[in-house]
């Protein structure tokens, strides 16, 4: 009985690589040509705390379950770091929200009330979520809310969960948007499913801005404050 010969393998074909093989090396090296890379909370806070001031417009959508249609509103926004930042509607009505330290004042048709913040706790918490992020405080920002980051620098997003649900009181998450340092949209949740996405446009330091909001050094403003605290 004779036995076939046995066909040697191709040293040539046993290299050659998989196509799914070509196709990841492509992406990867796509990717270190682009520099792109996963963000973390620390880079992250890096990035905003290089940004200490600035002026912007907002206007911003409210909806409520059981009406039709979201409430508008639209102001102005003012930061100044370490620690003051106001956010002042100019539409449908003029109010304002005042904060420096640890007050904050609330002012609405022609009255004002301020306050300690330790004293308004579910304001403290939704104050912080932005004072935090705007001064690129990542020990302040971790102290009330469990934080998630993802993106990259040239697009991101930062989720804030309350790390105590009575203090936030009514608060249930923050999620902001942004590029590099600038801030783009601040979407608050609440527990009864009322959303507020506020939508801001930065402008160009020395612009003007309307007349009765007064000078604006802002990047961002504060979720609407709880109704218990304004006046």
């Amino acid at each position: 009985m004779t036995s076939g010969a046995r066909t040697a393998p191709d040293p040539g074909r046993a290299r050659r690589p998989s196509a799914r093989r070509v196709r990841l090396a492509a992406l990867a090296g796509f990717l270190a040509c682009t520099g792109a890379h996963a963000l973390d909370l620390p880079e992250l806070m890096r990035l905003l705390a290089h940004r200490p001031s600035g002026q912007a417009r907002f206007t911003e959508q409210r909806f409520v379950k059981g009406l039709d249609a979201p409430l508008l509103s639209s102001g102005v926004l003012e930061f100044q770091a370490p620690d003051r930042f106001s956010r002042h509607t100019l539409e449908p009505r003029d109010e304002s929200v005042r904060v420096e330290g640890n007050t904050v004042t609330f002012s609405r048709g022609g009255r004002s009330r301020t306050l300690a913040l330790d004293a308004a706790p579910e304001a403290v918490v939704a104050i912080e979520a932005v004072r935090g992020t705007l001064t690129g405080d990542g020990a302040v920002l971790q102290k009330w809310f469990r934080v998630s980051v993802a993106g990259e620098p040239g697009r991101w997003s930062m989720e804030l969960v309350p790390q105590d649900t009575q203090s936030a009181g009514t608060l249930a998450a923050v999620r902001v948007e942004g590029r590099q340092a600038a801030l783009d949209t601040i979407e608050t949740r609440l527990a009864d499913g009322t959303r507020t996405v506020m939508r801001i446009t930065p402008v160009a330091a020395g612009a003007a801005l309307p007349a009765s909001a007064g000078p604006a050094t802002a990047a961002a403003a504060p979720p609407a404050a709880p109704a218990s605290a304004a006046p």
